[in-house]
């Protein structure tokens, strides 16, 4: 008989309404490549728990954001961590994955984020700008965000939120990596286009750059997404550092573009599934 296979539980939303982008398709084309290599099934987040079980490793892939199904999110946590069962990306991401405090500790450290407070009494900590970004902070997809003048701001600075001068940036840019391997990057070249991505080619500075963050979130296996913008001074800024479910415009590479995202993603699962043998409960 030939070997068993790994099997994996794919953890995904296909019928989530993203704005300007396809989930579905994105993950009917990853799952019907990592079949040839792995046993797969499919379930939506709500499902896992009840499913993951059965399964060598969960694959959370495009499972919307966590603020449509948090009851759900924090059981599977918590029955993952219970049972040991590898979760892909490991449950110990320091970006989205645990909500947005990483911007306030990386604006505290002095890397180059975009400046970022919690509390009424540090807006003075903030540059000086026309308009200013107030969002939850356990927001995802611009769910909840404002754009509000200087004026606004001490009634809105209350609960679970988040404050940032408003960057007039020239574009935005996507650097995805698989562990810690660069893979590609993208950007919108029109501002008012988040999704209207094209390929980029990364500087030396650049790589730089998102490596920085990559490190910083110590993850040794697993997807990322560094979103930056381009400052109106040219320097990069950290916009975000996606390391739950990162969307990855496969759509907009080339076949030969994709393919080598399949083949490094394969790969890394093959290296998360040796590393995490026997961890299961």
């Amino acid at each position: 008989m030939p070997p068993a296979r790994p099997r994996v539980l794919y953890v995904t939303d296909l019928a989530y309404p993203a704005r300007g982008r396809r989930y579905c398709d994105e993950d009917i084309f990853l799952t019907s490549r990592l079949r040839e290599h792995f046993d797969l099934a499919l379930c939506h987040p709500r499902d896992a728990v009840a499913l993951m079980d059965g399964f060598e490793a969960v694959v959370v892939r495009n499972s919307g954001p966590v603020l449509e199904y948090r009851d759900a999110y924090d059981a599977f946590r918590e029955h993952a961590t219970a049972t040991g069962t590898p979760v892909y990306n490991p449950l110990t991401g320091r970006g989205d994955m645990a909500g947005k405090q990483y911007l306030l500790d990386l604006t505290a450290a002095g890397l180059p984020v975009i400046p970022t407070v919690d509390r009424p009494g540090d807006l003075h900590r903030l540059p000086q700008a026309e308009r200013y970004v107030v969002k939850p902070r356990l927001g995802a997809d611009s769910i909840g965000l404002r754009i509000v003048s200087a004026g606004e701001l001490p009634a809105l600075v209350v609960g679970d939120v988040l404050v940032q001068p408003h960057i007039d940036f020239a574009y935005e840019v996507s650097f995805y990596y698989v562990d810690h391997s660069f893979q590609y990057a993208l950007y919108a070249p029109d501002p008012d286009r988040r999704w209207q991505l094209e390929r980029y080619e990364p500087t030396p500075d650049d790589l730089d750059f998102a490596r920085r963050f990559i490190e910083w979130n110590t993850l040794g296996h697993g997807i990322q997404r560094v979103d930056a913008c381009r400052a109106p001074d040219g320097a990069l800024l950290l916009v975000e550092l996606e390391d739950l479910n990162p969307y990855l415009s496969l759509d907009a590479l080339d076949e030969a573009g994709r393919e080598a995202f399949v083949s490094a993603m394969v790969t890394s699962l093959r290296r998360f599934l040796r590393d995490t043998a026997g961890t299961g409960g």
